[in-house]
């Protein structure tokens, strides 16, 4: 083997020693699980196979056998729901790109014979490209900024499915109390509107206090049926974040009632600050920028060579052999690369300010979910504390005045419509502020720090 051969053969030797990658054990699903579950305090898998969803549909029983608690449902909807299991595999893909940008290109080999004059000529060429050999380091370190870019992503979404399941754990809870209290309200008024329809009767009642009476019993029976449309959609919304379908979808339960108010609102020292340090987005974003900036220092390593192969030659004509090597590239006559460095100038400036927009919209979002949050601890705690309040005791003097014979029925049951009307405005306000709080982690990426 000749010189060309034998230089040819040691690059791609040290190539493949130094720039080899493999595949790992879990597809770097792990930083995914763990960036997963720090933020949101639940478990996330990828299911690869038929054991894995078995042991899932285990798992899915026994969280199904209680009523689905907010958190529960967070769980169920990280390891169920398919939209999501089918983004993680994004994960393979650029795993498989990462481990392929550290190989190099198969080798070319030729062979050529040819004979007349009663001789026979034989030519064999080894070629080999040459600037994937030097440019093989920088690639391999780009597609490993581009795969932890895609663990970032993946890591996003699981976290943005769990702020969904969680909002639409809320309303779907909300919505069922609501109708509840929407029939309690009905209740009365169709006790209020029976009543005035005999004491019209008897004479004892105008046409009109009676049809007033009738008509608000109409409009509660349309209030309770709207309520149970949206109770419908909110729960159905829950059924297809969680995944589930067949017998599970219509039996498992929910609680009857939100959570109660925490004894104090939680405090979060700078949540801007939570933000820019936390929230994915804004590090997908830096690693997006500090990725083109060195994909622009590739462009500008292969402005003025694009192809080059290097070829070792070895011929035999006859009795007469010659070795020897050939070097063929890209002449940059009339491409000198310019606009392949401003297309990734361009590009790199484009990151820049996607970057700083996702600073802007992330501290934006900080503030105004902190203050969203702050502002809906105090109207739902204005409820329980001065309104509910307010409303028992109207009710007890309603129910003394009643019974000494100076109110009539009618008051009576309109102070037990009220006071239900105040009891369901508490339970919108409860329902604002559990909303409220999971926006806040939302918007600092995570769950919050309690002071």
């Amino acid at each position: 083997m000749n010189q060309a051969f034998k230089l040819a053969a040691l690059a791609a030797g040290a190539a493949l020693l130094s720039g080899c990658a493999t595949f790992s054990n879990h597809g770097g699903f792990g930083a995914v699980a763990q960036a997963t579950r720090s933020r949101s305090g639940a478990e996330t898998r990828m299911l690869r196979n038929d054991e894995d969803r078995r042991a899932l549909d285990e798992q899915l029983k026994t969280l199904l056998a209680e009523p689905l608690g907010a958190d529960a449902a967070v769980q169920v909807a990280l390891l169920n729901n398919r939209s999501l299991q089918a983004r993680y595999w994004d994960l393979g893909v650029a795993e498989a790109e990462l481990v392929q940008a550290g190989r190099l290109a198969n080798p070319g080999f030729s062979f050529k014979r040819t004979h007349g004059g009663g001789e026979v000529a034989i030519e064999r060429t080894l070629s080999m490209n040459f600037v994937q050999l030097l440019t093989l380091p920088l690639a391999n370190r780009l597609e490993r900024r581009r795969f932890e870019q895609v663990k970032l992503a993946l890591a996003g979404d699981a976290l943005a499915m769990a702020h969904q399941a969680r909002l639409a754990w809320i309303e779907a809870v909300a919505a069922q109390q609501g109708v509840e209290y929407a029939q309690q309200i009905s209740d009365a008024a169709e006790a209020s509107g029976e009543l005035a329809k005999r004491m019209q009767a008897a004479g004892n009642w105008s046409r009109y206090d009676a049809a007033r009476e009738q008509a608000f019993h109409a409009d509660a029976m349309a209030d309770v049926a709207r309520a149970r449309k949206a109770a419908t959609a909110s729960r159905e919304k829950l059924t297809r974040l969680l995944g589930l379908s067949g017998p599970e979808a219509g039996t498992y339960r929910l609680p009857a009632r939100l959570p109660e108010l925490p004894a104090s609102p939680r405090t979060v020292a700078d949540a801007e600050a939570a933000a820019m340090r936390d929230r994915l987005d804004v590090q997908a974003a830096r690693l997006s920028a500090q990725h083109t900036a060195d994909a622009l220092g590739l462009t500008r390593t292969t402005r003025f060579i694009n192809v080059l192969e290097l070829s070792g030659i070895s011929e035999k004509e006859g009795e007469r052999r010659s070795h020897g090597y050939e070097i063929s590239l890209e002449v940059p006559l009339f491409d000198w690369g310019g606009a392949r460095v401003a297309r990734a100038e361009a590009t790199y400036m484009q990151s820049l300010n996607l970057l700083a927009a996702a600073a802007v919209n992330a501290r934006s979002e900080a503030r105004e979910r902190y203050q969203d949050y702050q502002a809906s601890y105090q109207l739902a705690t204005h409820y329980r504390d001065v309104v509910i309040p307010l409303r028992q005791k109207i009710s007890e003097e309603t129910l003394l005045r009643y019974n000494g014979m100076l109110l009539s029925v009618f008051e009576l049951l309109a102070d037990a419509r009220e006071q239900t009307a105040a009891v369901n405005n508490y339970i919108t306000a409860l329902k604002e502020y559990w909303i409220a709080d999971a926006n806040l982690d939302a918007a600092i990426g995570g769950k919050g720090v309690q002071q």
